[in-house]
């Protein structure tokens, strides 16, 4: 049984992630706004040092091991966001870090994990392939074994974001969150929860990568054959234990956005935001979108969870997203108030 993080936890993870990171900033978007019929804010987690929120959750639970654990070095696996958390935690703590990647990974997020100094290996097709061979490692090894998700420290550090959202956004109504594993959606929950809980929560996956979606809804654990999309941080085909009975008693709603949908958010956040979203850190504005006639009136905040998106996969995202873009009702939308 898995102890299930609390407000307090997090307010004792905050501790410890303000002596490493600085607080990333929330702002309105106007344009979006205007366009969108209510008061869009951005969490501009994309401006972590590793470029994506999971960065908290690392420091956090490193920085808690004791001097055997540390010794022995940490494990885990990782699509990329997860894996530059704990090298960049290990890195600072001076501990040894290796990190087990699906073999099509994030060339950008290997490379800053190998810049931080883990070491890489590479396994299977998937974030469940490499997850089974860095828990072999681990007991092969006698390393640290860091889940990615059944983490309650992980989740209290993330959830150090959402208590700068309500903080900095006390009137903030609707936080929409990417969610991959689910530690970001589950911090962010706690701590609205506890504050106001008037606050909605809605989660958002790709319809490619639906197993929380599911697990939620069917109030089980959810497998899918695979998890076919360019979002490597939603990217997951099984949901978790702990991350799921956060998210029964906490959540309010959970979406499903399409890639096309994802490459629309990740093209107008460029253009209307001048930020870079990856594929996950654009969900949240996927969402918005999608729930536009839902949200009217409201003051909402989207989580940009993650900014980790090669040139090369944004180059042909604009070329692919572009014309299509333009003849969408968004996109005449912006269009008209352009001008």
């Amino acid at each position: 049984m898995f102890h299930r993080p609390t407000f307090a936890d997090i307010l004792r993870a905050r501790r410890i992630v303000s002596r490493y990171l600085p607080r990333t900033p929330i702002l309105p978007s106007l344009p979006l706004s205007k366009l969108l019929g209510f008061r869009l804010h951005l969490k501009f987690e994309n401006h972590q040092p590793i470029g994506a929120f999971k960065v908290r959750g690392g420091l956090n639970l490193v920085s808690s091991l004791e001097t055997g654990e540390r010794a022995r070095g940490v494990i885990t696996a990782s699509t990329g966001n997860h894996g530059q958390s704990i090298a960049y935690a290990a890195g600072t703590f001076g501990i040894r870090a290796v990190i087990v990647m699906p073999e099509a990974s994030n060339p950008d997020k290997v490379e800053s994990m190998v810049n931080l100094g883990a070491e890489i290996v590479f396994c299977g097709q998937d974030f469940e392939d490499a997850r089974l061979k860095a828990e072999q490692m681990a007991r092969d090894q006698a390393m640290y074994y860091v889940h990615p998700a059944n983490e309650p420290l992980l989740i209290a550090g993330v959830g150090t974001y959402g208590l700068e959202i309500v903080e900095d956004l006390p009137e903030v109504q609707t936080i929409i969150v990417p969610i991959g594993a689910g530690s970001g959606i589950c911090g962010t929950s706690i701590v609205a929860k506890a504050i106001n809980p008037q606050i909605r929560i809605i989660g958002v996956q790709a319809e490619r990568a639906p197993s929380v979606y599911r697990s939620w809804r069917e109030q089980r654990l959810v497998d899918t054959p695979s998890c076919d999309t360019f979002a490597e941080g939603l990217a997951t085909r099984t949901a978790f234990e702990l991350p799921l009975s956060i998210m029964r008693d906490l959540v309010d709603d959970i979406v499903l956005v399409s890639e096309d949908e994802l490459k629309h958010a990740i093209v107008l956040l460029l253009e209307k935001a001048h930020t870079i979203a990856e594929g996950a850190g654009a969900a949240s504005t996927a969402a918005a979108i999608k729930l536009k006639d839902r949200l009217q009136g409201q003051t909402v905040a989207c989580v940009l969870s993650g900014g980790n998106l090669p040139l090369s996969t944004l180059q042909r995202i604009i070329a692919e997203t572009r014309p299509s873009l333009l003849e969408s009702s968004i996109g005449k939308a912006f269009a008209k108030a352009d001008r």
